[in-house]
């Protein structure tokens, strides 16, 4: 019947096949000339660049494009209203920028087009799917044994987690949540920081266990969970905890709350979409002392590991609880030889992101992932100092990749935010931090030096001080 269409005849099919190399190496082309061009351009489209975007029309075409013709207009008028987040000078969101062989990797990848669900259909991606997810449990220090999957980001991956950690608290207490599911099931008490990142209250309604019912423990300054005036525990119970504020960069002090935790037979979930990565540097490693007691764990290798987008990993120190938990049976599904990715991930179909993690893995080594994680965090605390220095004020102890500033007020720091955008030299952008308005500044990208990271700071104080001498105008 395919070969019957209007559009898509043996000819047609023929001619795109011939096609195809040319096309290809188009692509490859115009992804060369983009790459080229982060260290250099703004980071932030102009006004010029985002309207163009109408040029994509909005109705469906009748008659198919020539292919040239489509990756032409992508490239031409795509390209250009980007944000560089893969450049050097982008410190807005913890989104990393994609080391070259993830790139390269994942456009391999993408000429395999394997879905990874189970080992029969792809067992090259299977197995670099098991072997990077071994590593990764043993470059953060996690158990050995600690099972898991690669997802699409942290609010899945702590989605996962919870699902496995709601699923095994309610069998210890004589419920099979996985075959009954939750109604008439005993109630789980979920306790959690203030500071909770969102993808965790979204990922505890995802799971049925309500984002309103969260008992939310006190924090300190830094946004950590005290270890004080603790509740009474009760059963069944999950205790979500956090390596890596959104904010502070600061994490809870694990060690004594798991400890807390498990003697109440409690399970501990950590959320550490960035900052569980400082397991892996010898220089950080003890602002997550003990995290490896945990049950759970979340993080994004689209973050620090700087993959493509996108790649969350979901690790479960009791394989068989998140097995148990993202069971999927059929006749057609067969289990094979090798690990079946889908059997710990809540996707069936999945594209190859284990092998991604791989290839990044294998370029930097132990050492290499170690100085990216320490050296992000350098370039934090030279941003600290010197606006520090110059009068403004830093409203965390930067302790991993995160610096909050105060400009002099909401005002004057949202003025600075809007500044240093228009101004394109680095992208920041804003935040609430104890009740202040401040500018966020996160570093996470392979490709950031200090000659970025000097030129971002010389034209945030050249911002600042044309925000204060208008506003002294105005005030005059």
């Amino acid at each position: 019947m395919f070969g019957q269409t209007a559009t898509m005849d043996d000819e047609t099919i023929s001619q795109q096949l011939t096609a195809r190399d040319a096309l290809l190496a188009a692509a490859a082309d115009r992804a060369r000339g983009y790459l080229d061009t982060l260290a250099t351009r703004p980071v932030k489209p102009g006004r010029e660049a985002i309207a163009a975007l109408s040029r994509f029309d909005p109705t469906v075409p009748e008659a198919g494009r020539s292919a040239e013709e489509i990756l032409a207009l992508l490239d031409e008028v795509g390209s250009p209203a980007t944000i560089a987040t893969a450049g050097p000078r982008y410190f807005g969101f913890v989104t990393g920028g994609a080391l070259p062989i993830a790139v390269a990797a994942s456009w391999l990848f993408a000429a395999w087009d394997q879905n990874i669900a189970l080992g029969v259909m792809s067992p090259t991606g299977a197995h670099l799917d098991a072997l990077a997810l071994w590593w990764v449990v043993e470059l953060l220090g996690l158990p050995a044994g600690t099972g898991g999957g690669f997802v699409t980001g942290a609010s899945m991956a702590n989605s996962t987690c919870l699902a496995a950690a709601r699923d095994f608290v309610l069998q210890a207490s004589g419920w099979d949540a996985a075959g009954m599911g939750l109604v008439g099931a005993p109630p789980i008490q979920v306790l959690a920081g203030v500071e909770a990142h969102t993808t965790v209250h979204k990922a505890l309604g995802l799971v049925g266990l309500g984002r309103d019912r969260v008992l939310r423990l006190p924090v300190d300054e830094q946004g950590r969970i005290l270890v004080r005036d603790l509740p009474r525990l009760a059963t069944p119970a999950i205790l979500c905890l956090q390596a890596g504020n959104v904010n502070s960069g600061a994490s809870d002090p694990f060690e004594e709350l798991i400890e807390w935790a498990h003697a109440a037979g409690a399970w501990v979930h950590v959320d550490g979409a960035f900052g569980l990565w400082a397991a892996a540097s010898p220089e950080l490693a003890a602002q997550v002392t003990g995290v490896q007691h945990a049950d759970s764990w979340a993080t994004d290798a689209h973050k620090w590991l700087n993959t493509t987008y996108d790649c969350g990993i979901a690790l479960v120190a009791r394989p068989e609880a998140l097995a148990a938990a993202m069971q999927a049976n059929a006749a057609y599904l067969p289990a094979g030889e090798q690990r079946d990715p889908m059997r710990y991930t809540p996707q069936t179909s999945q594209r190859a992101r284990g092998a991604e993690v791989w290839a990044v893995l294998s370029l930097l080594g132990r050492e290499g992932l170690a100085e990216l994680v320490a050296g992000s965090c350098r370039h934090a605390r030279r941003f600290a100092a010197a606006l520090s220095a110059a009068g403004y004020e830093v409203l965390n102890e930067v302790q991993l990749n995160q610096v909050v500033v105060d400009f002099g007020g909401e005002e004057a720091t949202a003025a600075v935010i809007a500044g240093i955008q228009v101004d394109g030299t680095c992208w920041c952008g804003p935040t609430h931090w104890r009740g202040r308005a401040a500018m966020r500044i996160s570093v996470s990208c392979w490709a950031t030096s200090t000659v970025d990271v000097e030129a971002s700071i010389a034209a945030m104080l050249e911002v600042a001080r044309l925000a204060r001498t208008a506003t002294a105008n105005r005030r005059s």
